[in-house]
């Protein structure tokens, strides 16, 4: 990969989203969905129900966290025993 220099932080930022033009976006949108498909079947996280309220992004993105890692520990015990 070569490296790149940028001017500013917005130019640097766009050379993030660089899709080639070979391919058409709409079937590269379609093979992202297909693979969080798949994702999910291999590794389905079910979050509990409810409605939860938060003050702040952090504070709802921590909770998201809690119970990722909270499955994924689970899985782990029951595949170690």
């Amino acid at each position: 990969m070569p490296v790149q220099k940028f001017k500013t932080f917005e130019e640097a930022e766009k050379a993030l989203w660089n899709f080639k033009p070979s391919i058409p976006h709409d079937a590269h949108l379609a093979r992202v969905a297909e693979l969080w498909d798949f994702a999910n079947k291999l590794n389905p996280i079910s979050y509990p129900k409810g409605i939860f309220k938060f003050k702040t992004i952090e504070e709802a993105n921590k909770h998201r966290e809690e119970v990722e890692l909270a499955q994924a520990r689970k899985k782990m015990a029951q595949r170690n025993q």
